[in-house]
């Protein structure tokens, strides 16, 4: 089946988010192009936001938005990212965060500071920051939904790319977590764990994830799962999507209560 044909059976049609407001960052190009798509198509107004200029502008056109400049490791930028949103369309309903690279590093002789705070600054910060100066725009509109991108390294181990995984993991506890405390002011926080899907942060594997018959998940699987969180009812959920598998919320094994005292 195809997503337009899921879409327009599952209340996710053309019309499904008219009057609706979304922000996508990293909207440039990979997961963020193909969201700002979607999310057009359902009728949303979308304001993109990348530090790529050109390929920012030409998403920005292509669904009849606007697009602003953002580097979401800066808090005042994403303060200023909604701004401008709620300046130039009248509020906010929907934020995707999802701006995000790879790490370049490890935690031993590879270590590297920079690389680093840049992978922590993107994947992480750029969540915290902007659920922070997302929240306002979002109450003044009597709620509303984020989707921040986490990945399938946030569900699993990745001894290839431990702090990768580490930021990813922290998204998925962020999401597990807000969930429930946003849910009061009707706002809905999850997020998206895409396996290896089309994207400029796989560009370095590809190689690999063809010698070794992987196949790379289309972006616009991925569109459509987080317009299908978008427009749902639930909250503090992690969608996986996988090739082969229909997208759907991770089940996570209840934590062990306390039982019987364990000593003495």
């Amino acid at each position: 089946m195809t997503a337009e044909a899921r879409a327009a059976g599952s209340g996710r049609g053309p019309a499904a988010l008219h009057g609706k407001v979304a922000i996508v960052t990293g909207g440039a190009g990979g997961l963020g192009r193909a969201t700002a798509l979607a999310l057009a198509a359902a009728g949303a107004e979308v304001v993109v936001a990348d530090l790529d200029v050109e390929g920012g502008r030409e998403v920005a056109d292509l669904v009849g938005g606007s697009f602003r400049t953002c580097d979401v490791s800066d808090l005042d930028a994403n303060r200023a990212l909604v701004d401008f949103a709620v300046e130039r369309c009248g509020g906010v309903d929907i934020a995707f965060l999802n701006a995000g690279v790879a790490t370049g590093c490890g935690v031993a002789d590879d270590f590297d500071l920079a690389r680093y705070r840049r992978a922590m600054g993107a994947n992480l910060d750029g969540v915290v920051f902007g659920t922070h100066a997302v929240l306002p725009a979002l109450r003044a509109r009597g709620g509303g939904s984020i989707v921040a991108t986490a990945s399938l390294a946030g569900l699993a181990s990745v001894p290839l790319d431990p702090l990768y995984g580490a930021n990813k993991h922290a998204v998925v506890g962020l999401a597990r977590s807000l969930g429930p405390a946003l849910a009061p002011d009707g706002i809905r926080f999850n997020a998206i764990c895409p396996g290896f899907a089309e994207s400029r942060i796989i560009d370095p594997l590809r190689d690999m994830l063809s010698a070794q018959g992987m196949p790379v998940i289309p972006a616009e699987v991925v569109a459509d799962t987080v317009l299908r969180i978008v427009t749902g009812d639930d909250t503090g959920e992690c969608w996986f999507v996988q090739a082969g598998r229909e997208p759907e919320p991770f089940r996570f094994r209840n934590v062990p209560g306390p039982g019987q005292p364990a000593y003495a």
